[in-house]
């Protein structure tokens, strides 16, 4: 029986990476977003004095969410990239 060969191994390893990189920032934002709607439920008083606060989350979340959107993009690219490498290594047998 052979092992994966070279170049499928690093696709598979890099898809591997990228997709656990894209697993923690998707919870991190999801934490991020839970904190942002604690604060919804604040009277006008507080609000005023924890803007900054919030516009600086509000902020985290758009940055993170552009950067879950390449890591998601790359994560497919790869997935398709490795099964293309799987069929083509497959039908040259």
């Amino acid at each position: 029986m052979v092992g994966i060969p070279a170049p499928l191994s690093y696709l598979l390893i890099a898809c591997g990476l990228v997709t656990a990189v894209l697993t923690i920032l998707v919870i991190y934002g999801d934490m991020l977003a839970t904190r942002e709607g604690d604060q919804l439920y604040l009277n006008k008083a507080e609000q005023n004095m924890m803007g900054a606060q919030r516009q600086m989350l509000i902020g985290k979340m758009d940055r993170l969410k552009r950067v879950i959107m390449v890591l998601a993009v790359m994560s497919c690219l790869l997935v398709l990239a490795s099964a293309g490498t799987w069929l083509w290594m497959g039908l040259m047998k």
